[in-house]
């Protein structure tokens, strides 16, 4: 590598659609944003954005140099990967510049052999595969995203930055399921956790908002997008997270049910006659949010709440009761809490859930100011009153950047 590569195309490959950002890692600036979606359909859609001039100029505000979006079919991976290329080669930033350091990739299943970023060759690649049946709906694509960029840049150090990476210090105790041992380890069935990439950003930027090292801080740290978890993080070591073998248990979220019965699949399977592939779509695309109410967009359920819409307030509650169980339930494993975090869509702009989620929990030492949690804003900041004794944070989250971070530091050792 040489002195001046600098930079770091981040990929984040999912089964239709390919996620990309180029980051100099000499400032942490975004040189290009963009999207490739409906991979595959008859119609793909790319929007790209560049933000500084060739490269070499000041980050821009998204758009200041103007996107460009264009709807044509893209075939698979290996033509969504080679228009990623040909658009930042249009900008100066080309694949095939001596300042790109690395290919940092986005691997949702790491298993338990995976602890940390890892340099990617044909024995890594295996153990990914190896963990598809626990990853089906992501490992396939994210092994695409790989080999079609090692085909485009054999020469290049690709690194896989793993979802689980973050959760692998749980203890056993929190890890384990109570099932029978030899079957649990027969089938790799165990409590792994996801948006690891992001919990880690968000606990470390929440110390440093406290003016704290990460190890003196215990924080609890929600994440709530359309996909929405916890995870209670004592010293900068995650020892909990609600999501388990699979992103669905845990909090309600967008369209998947979270914390449910197990034996609701057997009952549906008994009574309904659903059967396996069934309910895994029940579970995962037709609950949550939009089973309770049809909408899974957030802005839309409040719009319909003050309305009078009783589907959407009865929605809200449940998402808002779910949550509380989790803030306590990690309160007491923590055992001393020094903040909550709110990030990732919902968490970071939707002010009524922050509010609703902490009124009541004045006992654990959390408050919610009204005027600070009004404030719409992109920065790191707290949002509750002085003699709260709990900080509350509103932490944007930044998974690319956290991904960029980790690789480059591994390939510039």
């Amino acid at each position: 590598m040489t002195a001046n590569a600098t930079r770091v195309l981040v990929l984040n490959s999912g089964s239709s659609s390919v996620k990309y950002q180029l980051l100099d890692m000499k400032d942490n600036s975004r040189l290009a944003v963009g999207l490739i979606e409906r991979i595959g359909e008859e119609t793909s859609r790319l929007s790209h954005t560049p933000l500084a001039a060739g490269g070499d100029g000041p980050l821009l505000a998204e758009g200041g140099r103007g996107g460009r979006e264009r709807e044509a079919r893209i075939a698979d991976h290996e033509e969504a990967l080679k228009a990623v290329a040909d658009e930042l080669s249009a900008d100066g930033l080309g694949l095939d510049s001596p300042e790109l350091a690395a290919i940092g990739h986005r691997v949702v299943h790491g298993g338990l052999k995976f602890t940390e970023p890892t340099v990617i060759d044909d024995a890594v690649l295996k153990e990914i595969e190896r963990l598809v049946p626990v990853a089906p709906l992501h490992n396939p694509a994210n092994i695409t995203g790989i080999r079609t960029a090692q085909a485009l840049r054999p020469d290049l150090p690709q690194v896989a930055v793993f979802d689980t990476a973050f959760h692998t210090t749980m203890p056993e105790h929190a890890a384990r399921y109570a099932i029978d041992v030899e079957t649990a380890d027969a089938h790799r069935i165990r409590r792994y956790g996801f948006h690891g990439t992001s919990h880690a950003y968000v606990s470390r930027k929440t110390a440093e908002l406290l003016g704290k090292a990460p190890e003196d801080v215990n924080v609890i740290v929600l994440h709530l997008g359309n996909g929405a978890s916890a995870s209670a993080v004592a010293g900068g070591r995650c020892v909990d997270t609600s999501m388990g073998l699979t992103p669905l248990e845990g909090l309600v979220m967008g369209t998947r049910s979270g914390d449910i019965d197990p034996a609701v699949v057997f009952h549906l399977k008994r009574v309904a006659g659903m059967d396996a592939d069934e309910v895994d779509e029940l579970l995962n695309k037709k609950s949550g949010l939009v089973g309770l109410c049809g909408d899974n967009d957030m802005r839309e359920i409040r719009r319909r709440i003050d309305e009078g819409d009783q589907r959407a307030a009865l929605a809200f509650d449940i998402y808002i009761h779910r949550l509380k169980k989790y803030i306590g339930a990690y309160s007491a494993v923590l055992g001393r809490v020094d903040a909550v975090a709110f990030t990732a869509g919902v968490g970071e702009n939707a002010a009524p859930v922050r509010e609703a989620a902490v009124l009541g929990l004045e006992e654990l030492g959390l408050a919610v100011d009204a005027d600070l949690n009004a404030v719409r804003s992109d920065e790191a900041r707290l949002i509750s009153p002085e003699y709260a004794r709990v900080a509350v944070a509103v932490v944007p989250t930044d998974e690319e950047l956290e991904i960029a971070g980790q690789t480059y530091a591994l390939v510039s050792n």
